[in-house]
């Protein structure tokens, strides 16, 4: 008997597709809100849409690649008339976080990013691996259709990879996060969360506009919300901090004042990349650390109960002989006690 084919499946993924697509379109523009001119080419810091696009591959599966190549189209249609050259971006675009979840994947990589080797995963065979394609594809074409000098090749080249790979770092688990939310913290959890947005919403802004080079304030924030909040902290922390550093690098004030736009985004993404990595990796250190104390206070527990469970079989059993002999020794006196009025009456 051949299984009959769901017939809302081509709806739910036309409806996947158009979602998908709208998601990247969305991310796209909201990227392209402040942007850097790295050797007379527009280059995001932070590019959203390998974020959304790597989420959504790990939320569907490769069938929602042709709604990351459809919200890649829009956003080209957008930024520049359609080229043939266009259509190599298009493919980079959507080859890079295609092959970004593949590796994932073939890795075993699980999403609640409770492990250090899915962290690592995430780092270094996604956002640092994977993102090669795109960026190297994008800065090729450009240079091929003449479009970029051949000695600006490798500046473009880094500011596309670093903030493709930025995308990836920071929106991916964040996506990840609101996909599995869950309830309400303790009334003292929220209070000291609480304290701590109100700390970082004031000490960030200052050392990213202030006229003092501050940056490394920022990092004792991502310590204590990786500490206390495990990646939810740690990653909004970093997503706050990266977003103050990029408005402030693009209107080259504070930390970044009287710098040339090769300084600008070199110390940006610098600034980013390894705060992003320090955020990540380091709940995921601390998250795995808890669930295997968790694990190990779970097993002891168990143990403590098995040999409850043993010390009480063990004490009814020695109980059972002693009551035997008790009764039999009360049957053997009666006994005695019945013969002697027997004797007594025959006397």
């Amino acid at each position: 008997m051949v299984a009959s084919q769901d017939p809302r499946a081509p709806v739910v993924l036309m409806l996947e597709t158009l979602a998908v697509a709208v998601c990247y379109h969305a991310a796209g523009r909201l990227g392209l809100l402040r942007n850097l001119i790295v050797e007379g080419a527009v280059v995001s810091p932070i590019w959203p849409p390998t974020g959304v696009a790597v989420a959504s591959l790990l939320f569907f599966g490769l069938r929602c690649w042709v709604g990351i190549a459809l919200g890649a189209l829009s956003v080209l249609m957008t930024l520049t008339s359609l080229r043939w050259s266009s259509l190599g971006v298009l493919a980079g675009s959507t080859a890079a976080p295609v092959c970004g979840y593949l590796l994932l994947r073939r890795v075993g990589f699980r999403s609640d990013l409770a492990r250090l080797r899915d962290g690592l995963a995430l780092v270094f065979l996604c956002a640092l691996g994977a993102m090669l394609i795109s960026s190297s594809v994008g800065s090729g074409l450009l240079v091929a259709t003449s479009d970029l000098p051949g000695h600006d090749f490798w500046t473009v080249w880094l500011a596309w990879w670093v903030g493709d790979a930025m995308g990836v770092l920071i929106v991916t688990p964040l996506l990840l996060l609101v996909h599995r939310a869950r309830p309400a913290m303790r009334w003292s959890r929220s209070v000291e969360a609480v304290v701590l947005a109100v700390v970082a919403g004031c000490s960030v802004p200052l050392a990213t506009h202030g006229p003092l080079s501050l940056l490394f304030l920022v990092y004792p924030l991502l310590i204590w919300a990786a500490l206390r909040f495990q990646l939810a902290g740690s990653m909004l922390c970093a997503l706050f901090a990266s977003v103050m550093a990029t408005l402030a690098a693009t209107d080259h004030v504070g930390s970044f004042d009287r710098l040339s736009s090769v300084g600008v985004m070199v110390k940006l993404q610098a600034f980013n990349g390894t705060m992003a990595l320090t955020a990540l990796l380091l709940s995921a250190v601390i998250t795995e650390q808890r669930n295997t104390r968790r694990s190990v206070e779970r097993a002891c527990q168990e143990l403590v109960e098995v040999l409850e469970h043993l010390t009480a079989g063990d004490t009814a059993s020695n109980r059972a002989p002693r009551d035997e002999d008790g009764r039999q020794r009360d049957e053997d006196g009666r006994q005695r006690d019945e013969d002697g009025r027997q004797r007594d009456d025959d006397g």
